[in-house]
Parts: C-alpha cells; sequence; structure tokens
C-alpha cells in the first residue's frame, strides 16, 4: 500500500520554517509520497491572475496599483483553488498563513466546507548552521541547478553537473548578515503561529538539520499518523 493510499481523509498541511530550512525540498516529496498538492501565495496569485478569476481581477488590481493584496482576495483565491479537482487528496500551504490573524481565517474557510488544518509542522532548525547552509549556496546560471560552498561543489570545479556550464551565481540576500536578519524576522513573525497551531494541538515539530530522506521519512510518520 502506498502512503498516498494511507490517507482516509484529505490533508492540510502548513509548512513552517525560515528560508533555507527545505520546505521547498519536502514539500515536493510529500506531493510524490501522498498526491498532495504544494499551494504557495506567490503562485495562486499568479494563477488567478492569469485565468482572470474574479479574486483573481481584484487581486490584479491592487497588484497594479502597488499595493499588498488583502487577507479576505487571498482566501478567495485559495477556496477557488481548493474547490478544484486536483486537490482531492490535499494541501500543503507554504508562505501562508503568516500571522495568527490569518491561521484563524484560514481555519473559517475550512470549516466552511467540513475541513481543518491537519497539522502545522515546524521544521526546526539551528539559526548558526543555517547562516552557513544559506551563505554558501549558488546557481548554475544556464540550468539554474543548486550548490553548496561546503556541502555541494561541483564534481569539476567550476564546471556544471547537469548541463556544463561555466557561469555561476548567487543571491545578492545570500549572505550571513542578511540570512541572520532574515532568521530574526521570521522568529519574530512566527512566535505567535506556533503559538495558534500549539494550542490548538495541531503543532508538530521536527528536527531539519539532518539528512533529507531522514526528514522526509519523519514527515512522511506525521503525515501518517496525523490523517489516519
Amino acid at each position: 500500500m502506498s502512503d498516498a493510499e494511507t490517507l482516509t481523509k484529505a490533508a492540510v498541511l502548513i509548512l513552517l520554517g525560515p528560508p533555507g530550512a527545505g520546505k521547498g525540498t519536502q514539500a515536493r516529496m510529500l506531493e510524490e509520497d501522498f498526491g498532495l498538492v504544494q499551494l504557495s501565495t506567490g503562485d495562486l496569485l499568479r494563477a488567478a491572475v492569469a485565468a482572470g478569476t474574479e479574486a483573481g481581477k481584484r487581486a490584479k488590481a491592487v497588484m497594479e496599483a502597488g499595493g499588498l493584496v488583502s487577507d479576505d482576495i487571498v482566501l478567495a483565491i485559495l477556496k477557488d483553488r481548493m474547490a478544484q479537482p486536483d486537490v482531492a487528496r490535499g494541501i500543503i500551504l507554504d508562505g501562508f498563513p503568516r500571522t495568527a490573524g490569518q491561521a484563524a481565517a484560514l481555519d473559517a474557510l475550512l470549516a466552511e466546507a467540513g475541513q481543518r488544518v491537519t497539522a502545522a509542522i515546524s521544521l526546526e532548525v539551528d539559526d548558526e548552521a543555517m547562516v552557513g547552509r544559506v551563505s554558501g549556496r549558488y546557481t548554475c546560471g544556464t540550468c539554474g541547478e543548486g550548490y553548496h560552498d561546503e556541502f555541494k561543489k561541483p564534481a569539476v570545479a567550476g564546471t556544471c553537473d547537469k548541463c556544463g556550464g561555466t557561469a555561476f551565481k548567487r543571491r545578492a540576500d545570500d549572505n550571513a548578515e542578511t540570512v541572520r536578519e532574515r532568521l530574526k524576522a521570521y522568529h519574530d513573525q512566527t512566535a505567535p503561529l506556533i503559538a495558534y497551531y500549539d494550542k490548538l494541538g495541531v503543532l508538530e515539530r521536527i528536527d531539519a538539520m539532518g539528512p533529507i530522506a531522514q526528514i522526509r521519512t519523519g514527515l512522511g510518520a506525521i503525515v501518517n499518523r496525523v490523517s489516519a
């Protein structure tokens, strides 16, 4: 029996973790293992605008005016997306909610559909180790393959393993000072969310400093347990 077949109801997972904690990597693996669909706020907004939905039109008007898309528009777009058949097995939310207020609004939206948050999973990391992990990242300028100064160097120095390209680039904000600032902002912003979901009894924590495969196994065990 596959992991997806063990799910008895649609899962609603929220991944919490600072930049570089591996949320994107693990979300893709959860998609593979359980047939879930990752939904990020940015992707949802772009898709709704491109599709010309009512909520998408509202979002487009706000963005073109240089404003921030309001929570009610984001929730309306999320509601539309959750009604589509490809998310029948469940969803993984990345980047929303960001505040306790948004979390409460999400709970209300889910309740309308007879659903609730299955688990809010916090990928726990060591801040100083994260500074080294993120500040050492760089990518191939041709194909986008990711590398790291310490953990993943090209087999041949200066040459991409995947495409043979020789041009590499780093994000301007992937430096130690900026990473520390982002980590502080994340902890300040997320602390209320951690408390919110802990109070609801759906908070799960996992050590995200270990090998990717080990984290994958741990996340799978959590999903199977809370979705059974």
